[in-house]
């Protein structure tokens, strides 16, 4: 209720509504062009990211003032900005703004699905009822490099066998959290060596959801679980490209290059440069065993799938070695989340720094025996939640368990 004067003598109280406040001064936050209809009780808005660190796909911000027993209305539209390496020069496609069903919060911790949007030409509307004088709503559920770092901490403090880590600094100064878990007195030269990796492309926030249920297996009570603490040095880096990830920028095709085609003999980004010497320093003890990057996909992409190398580039034992893991990997991942039963090819006719990517610079520098995979999680399906995506993390890591089981121990 706000006082208003009338004359110089009367104060009387006004009726009218607060108005609806959006708010984006926080980690990750991407809004632009937000008006707000108060008749309609709606927003209406765009992607902010800048197209020069990526992809401006991503939205994320925060509603106030809102009625509990009204219904929010998100009008959303593509960016308008020209993306720098298209040619002639073009927005990118508004569909990989758009969500079938967006994501919203009242607590900044649970995050739903709203009921599914619709398409009115250039818009796609959502509605919501929050039921809560405030919500965040965003383009799937948001994992900032702070949320990589309380969990990471909280892991270490649960688990004796974890270790929270810092892979290095970005670019930007900000540290990016890693965790590493090895439970026991194996000396680690008789280790496996696993490494597990997510948001190499800032947006894709459902990968580190994936990596994260990976963790909360991995340090769980099952004894398949101790088993793999037991054998292997497992690394997990939550958010790679934290700097994109906190500004809110896509951090695909990012100027010079975005961090999944970097992984060059001179890499541009510090956390690909830290990343590529700590898997150097595996191959040489020759235990570079599985290397896994996680992904979203497409908006067309209803299953999730492995990327890999096409088999004519690749040699024995790494091919057989390669598709028996993704076979024991597909099948359990297979029975929570849909999937599709073979992989897609990546390689030459993928992209033209196909050397580049990380699951074949992985596989080419590394041993004869190293599993290198991209899996891809589809974020656009009913599935495509906290829940749908831990699930994916804890089948992708009990077949890690499963495939180094049936490999030699050290």
């Amino acid at each position: 209720m706000k006082l208003i004067a009338i004359c110089s003598a009367l104060v009387i109280l006004s009726t009218r509504a607060p108005a609806l406040v959006v708010e984006t001064n926080f980690e990750g936050a991407s809004a632009a062009d937000v008006k707000i209809d108060e008749s309609a009780h709606s927003v209406s808005f765009r992607p902010a990211g800048d197209p020069m660190r990526g992809w401006p796909c991503w939205w994320y911000f925060k509603v106030s003032d809102l009625k509990p027993d009204e219904t929010l209305t998100l009008r959303l539209r593509g960016s308008s900005a020209l993306m720098p390496r298209s040619e002639p020069k073009a927005p990118l496609a508004a569909s990989w703004a758009m969500p079938d069903q967006a994501t919203y919060s009242t607590d900044g911790k649970t995050w739903l699905h709203t009921e599914p949007g619709k398409r009115e030409k250039e818009w796609m509307i959502y509605t919501l009822k929050p039921g809560a004088a405030s919500a965040f709503v965003a383009w799937g559920p948001p994992y900032t490099p702070e949320t990589a770092t309380e969990f990471v901490r909280a892991m270490s403090a649960k688990s004796p066998h974890a270790k929270a880590q810092e892979l290095c600094q970005s670019r930007g100064g900000r540290p990016v959290p890693m965790l590493r878990v090895a439970e026991g007195d194996r000396p680690v030269e008789k280790r496996f060596g696993v490494w597990v990796e997510a948001r190499q492309h800032a947006w894709e926030s459902g990968s580190s959801w994936v990596a994260q249920g990976f963790t909360e297996w991995l340090l769980g009570a099952e004894a398949d679980a101790a088993w793999l603490r037991q054998h292997a040095e497992i690394f997990i880096v939550p958010v790679m490209d934290v700097d994109n990830t906190a500004a809110g920028n896509g951090g695909k095709d990012e100027l010079p290059q975005d961090h999944n085609r970097d992984w060059s003999d001179a890499p541009h980004w510090t956390e690909v440069a830290t990343a590529q010497r700590k898997i150097g320093d595996w191959v040489k003890q020759g235990r570079m065993d599985v290397f896994l990057d996680l992904h979203n996909p497409a908006p067309g992409d209803k299953k999730a799938f492995f990327y890999a190398l096409p088999a004519d580039l690749m040699k024995e034992p790494m091919l057989g070695l390669r598709d028996h893991f993704i076979q024991v990997a597909t099948q359990r991942i297979g029975e929570v989340f849909p999937m599709l039963d073979a992989p897609k090819n990546d390689g030459p006719k993928y992209h033209p720094l196909w050397r580049q990517i990380s699951g074949t610079w992985v596989s080419m520098n590394g041993n004869p025996h190293t599993v290198g995979v991209c899996l891809e999680t589809s974020w656009n399906t009913p599935s495509s939640t906290t829940t749908g995506y831990r699930s994916v993390g804890t089948r992708l890591a009990s077949a890690v368990r499963a495939y180094l089981g049936e490999r030699p121990v050290r």
